[in-house]
Parts: C-alpha cells; structure tokens; sequence
C-alpha cells in the first residue's frame, strides 16, 4: 500500500516533515517520545550522541530566522553530523539559479538532508518531491502555511507541563491570519486529542472559515481565557501584513495583549507560551513574559530536542 501523504513511505513510516496535517497520532508521538530520550542529551557534559555521523545536512534558509536556523544547527551537531549553512542572499539564488537547480548541486555534494525554510508556501514540498529517496526534507516554515517543527516542540511542552492533553483547554492567541505556526499547532493539539482548542484575535486576523480546522472562536480575551490550561501567543507579523489589519500596535495590545490581569482569567496553574521573537509591550507584557508561568525558554531548550528527534527519525529510514 503506498500513502498518499507525501511524507510518509509506503509503510507509513517518516520520510520528510513538511507539515503536521494529515500525520497520524503514532508519528506525532513517536518524535514526542524520541524528543524526551534527547533532552537528557542536553544535560550531559558532552553533549553528543553519534547517530547522523557521516550525514551531512544543509541549512537552506531562503528567509532570515536567527533562533530556528540555530536551533536546527546545534541539534544535527548534537548528532555528530556534518552541517552546512547556506548564505541564500549572495548564493546563486541571486544570480538567476532556480531553487531546484540549487537543490542538484547540493545533492551532487552527496546532501543527506535539507532543512528548508521560504517565504513561499510549498517550497519545502516540491523539494521533497523532487529529491530521490533516501534524501530526507524538513520544512522550517514555508510562507503563511507550515512550521511544524515549532509545533511539534509546543507540543512537546504542554507534555511536559501537563502531562496528558486528552483534558487540556488551550487557547492561541494572536495573529492566525498569518501565522503558520498557528495552523500547524491546531493540525498536531486536534491530532493527539486535545478537546477544545480556542483562537482569540480580531476578525481581521482570522482566516475565513477557521471553524473548519476544528477551533472555537473568540473575539474578546475574558471569555476566550475563562478556564483556559494553556496560553499560546503569536508574534504580530507585520511583514506579512499588506493593508491595515489593526488600528496601531498600541490598540492592539489594550485588547489582546497579555497582561498580569488578562492572565488571571485563565486557570491558576495555567502556562503561557511564545513561538518568539517576542514583541514585548504589544503581545504580551514583560511581567507575564518573565514571569513564572511563562514557559517560553524552556520552549528554546526543549526545540532542540525535538529538532534532533526529527531529524535522527528521518536518519534512521531505509531507502
């Protein structure tokens, strides 16, 4: 039986990961569980395990991002493979080479792996496809549609803190209009069993029919937060923004921005987190982000475990 999801191979097991819709529960928890064996990795004095020795893996970063790019690096390092970050913006890319040619050139180079991130969606699928098996994809995000490594590594948090998600009460807030991240999380909590997750935002930025990936609604933060487990702040992405989706940035955080007060509304024992770079002052308050229910740097460590699970998972596949 061959899947037709392009990331898996026709035992349904991990090819690439290039989003988590459509994945099946027993993936999302196979990376969960290998994650948790790594974070102890990162506690050791030698912080190195030799799975992907000999592996080299590329950083084809076609869109600026300073803590996934790293994050990334560290863990394949982790892994004891050979990592190669590309300078996109004075590589052939500029000079009229199409991303596909890029691409053949690097597997000329013997590239086992690609961890790709593009400001247009499906970029990261159509490398997948084209590439031959036994080269394995990771979207680092790809325009307004994926980022499933960051999901996977929320996830992976809100294990952590709560243990279970089948009674979890979670609410993302913020810009869900443009954010990947976002819908990538909903993909991944609604897979694993999460029973109410909300969006709270204004209705210039929601997507159309958002009810349809499975959400509750709300345009106000008192009833959105009311006995809410867990709170997931988005960035305002204003570089994706064209046109006058808010007031101004202060308006904005009057109405949502995370405060002490606004958090009080949610349930006692309630974490906050943050996909980062953080906007303090306009999503969230410096109080609640440094204070002790944020859970936002551990977030950081915790992604490094989850990228080195990915990224051995995929290792580990036959061709």
């Amino acid at each position: 039986m061959i899947s037709k999801n392009p990331q898996l191979g026709k035992n349904r097991e991990l090819q690439h990961l290039l989003t988590t819709e459509g994945l099946p529960t027993s993936i999302l928890l196979q990376i969960l569980d290998t994650a948790q064996t790594f974070v102890g990795v990162t506690e050791r004095e030698v912080k190195k395990v030799p799975l992907l020795r000999g592996k080299s893996i590329f950083n084809l970063f076609f869109e600026h991002s300073t803590r996934t790019r790293t994050t990334f690096e560290i863990a394949a390092k982790r892994l004891s493979a050979d990592v190669f970050n590309l300078n996109i913006a004075v590589s052939a890319q500029s000079k009229g080479e199409t991303l596909l040619d890029t691409v053949d050139n690097l597997v000329a180079m013997d590239a086992d792996m690609f961890i790709v991130r593009h400001s247009q969606s499906g970029a990261a699928h159509l490398i997948a496809k084209h590439v031959r098996p036994g080269i394995h994809v990771i979207n680092a995000g790809d325009g307004r549609h994926a980022h499933p490594t960051q999901a996977l590594l929320d996830v992976f948090t809100i294990r952590h803190y709560k243990k279970e998600f089948h009674n979890l009460r979670i609410a993302i807030i913020g810009d869900i209009l443009h954010s990947r991240v976002a819908r990538s999380q909903i993909h991944a909590l609604t897979t694993l069993g999460v029973p109410e997750v909300r969006v709270i935002a204004p209705k210039t930025l929601l997507p159309s029919k958002v009810e349809r990936l499975g959400v509750r609604v709300f345009h106000d933060m008192k009833s959105g937060l009311k006995d809410v487990d867990v709170l997931m702040m988005l960035r305002l992405q204003k570089e994706r923004m064209q046109g006058a989706y808010l007031p101004s940035s202060e308006e904005y955080f009057k109405y949502y921005g995370l405060t002490p007060e606004k958090l009080s509304m949610a349930k006692q024992d309630a974490i906050v987190m943050h996909p980062g770079p953080m906007n303090r002052g306009v999503e969230i308050d410096s109080a609640v982000a440094d204070g002790s229910r944020a859970v936002i740097l551990p977030q950081v460590t915790f992604g490094i475990a989850v990228r080195m699970a990915v990224m051995s998972i995929l290792a580990g596949q036959p061709v």
